[in-house]
């Protein structure tokens, strides 16, 4: 095995497969708890303390997906953006943060339902009869 081209054609590092199918063997110091954010994979404190600066200067009734957070701080880890709101995010408007969809952290939605109507956030309503953030009129961009 080799490395191989991903969807976007860059060179993927080669992944094995654990003898008993149930998942990819990671080199290194071995698996680490779930939920523990990798210093090397983020930087450490580094990490957290740049999603937390992004996430407090977003303004009022505008949000951010967990990707546009990680693009705004050099990082490409939406994941990892999400692994520190959830265990440092309850200090910083955590409510203005939200999945791709627009929709809100999950099971959050009825807190952060208070926090969009209280800042005037543009919410729509889906078929399903639910309701998201309108990204399109929402979406901060940081300068």
């Amino acid at each position: 095995m080799g490395a191989w081209r991903g969807r976007t054609g860059a060179v993927l590092p080669e992944v094995r497969l654990r003898p008993d199918g149930r998942g990819a063997l990671r080199r290194g110091r071995g698996r680490q708890g779930a939920g523990a954010l990798s210093t090397e994979t983020h930087g450490g404190t580094d990490f957290v303390s740049r999603v937390l600066e992004a996430v407090d200067a977003i303004p009022p009734g505008r949000v951010m997906t967990y990707g546009d957070v990680a693009a705004a701080i050099g990082s490409r880890s939406a994941r990892g953006v999400g692994q520190v709101m959830a265990y440092y995010g309850s200090d910083v408007p955590w409510w203005r943060v939200v999945r791709a969809s627009g929709h809100a952290a999950a099971g959050h939605e009825a807190r952060a339902l208070e926090h969009y109507r209280a800042e005037g956030t543009p919410i729509v309503r889906t078929a399903a009869g639910t309701w998201r953030v309108d990204l399109a009129r929402a979406r901060h961009t940081p300068r």
